[in-house]
């Protein structure tokens, strides 16, 4: 997995990042060919909103960005943080009760992840890195902070999208990640 040292903390920046950054991103990374369509362009706004406040530079979104493109959960499983944050407190049945959650074909927006959140809180009692550790590893593909939480709030919209390499959806990732962990 890539080091974090580009992500913000904790800190939401002020966001200097357009549509037209996320957009050269992905042309250089080869996740899109030739001219965005309206569709396209529309998710790239929303990706430089949500992502850029909470990286220092253009190396910091582009990898935010990989976690949307990249995901592959039996490599995710196997670094140490992984298995650091699945040791933790309850971290599987988050995990189990997600995957229940995220079954139906309701798009994963924010307000549906409020929704899945409360869910699992008011089910599980479980709060803090115990809660979000296992939902930001198993959809995002990694640990860390709330910057992973939009990440995961692209993926259905950028799974409905002709990327040349697909994005998995939220639904197709935890589906992954619960046959792989097995």
């Amino acid at each position: 997995m890539a080091s974090s040292e580009h992500i913000l903390p904790h800190s939401v920046a002020a966001n200097p990042y357009t549509a037209d950054d996320v957009l050269v991103i992905l042309w250089e990374q080869h996740w899109l060919a030739g001219e965005p369509t309206p569709e396209q362009l529309a998710w790239c706004e929303r990706a430089a909103s949500l992502l850029g406040h909470h990286v220092s530079d253009k190396a910091g979104l582009a990898e935010l960005l990989q976690l949307v493109f990249s995901y592959d959960a039996g490599k995710i499983l196997l670094s140490p943080d992984a298995h650091a944050a699945l040791a933790r407190y309850a971290a599987r049945e988050v995990i189990r009760h997600l995957a229940l959650l995220l079954l139906d074909s309701v798009p994963f927006t924010s307000e549906r992840f409020k929704e899945v959140i409360t869910q699992l809180k008011e089910g599980l009692e479980v709060r803090g890195r115990d809660l979000f550790h296992p939902i930001r590893l198993a959809l995002a593909g990694r640990v860390g902070e709330g910057a992973l939480d939009r990440v995961i709030l692209l993926l259905d919209d950028g799974a409905a999208l002709p990327f040349v390499v697909p994005v998995k959806s939220v639904r197709v990732r935890i589906l992954e990640f619960c046959a792989a962990l097995d």
